[in-house]
């Protein structure tokens, strides 16, 4: 009697990594905001290297770098909103 075939392990699945630099709502580069999550302090900054506009707010252990910047296009469209 023979021995059956042992099949290969399914390929392993690549692991997607979340941005960290995003581009500026008020210069418009690419790639000049930076994200810094302190999980000590609770306190997640944005920074842009360019205009050094900036960004803060508070932060818990799920939050990803991308929450912080979309909260911080929600809070920029929720002013210009206000203003008209």
């Amino acid at each position: 009697m023979g021995k059956r075939k042992s099949s290969k392990p399914p390929p392993k699945k690549a692991v997607q990594k979340v941005p960290t630099v995003f581009s500026c709502p008020f210069c418009n580069h690419d790639g000049s905001v930076e994200c810094k999550l302190n999980f000590v302090n609770q306190v997640g900054e944005l920074v842009c290297r360019i205009c050094q506009e900036k960004f803060r707010m508070t932060i818990d252990r799920l939050t990803e770098p991308i929450d912080v910047y979309s909260e911080w296009i929600d809070e920029c469209e929720r002013v210009n909103n206000a203003c008209e």
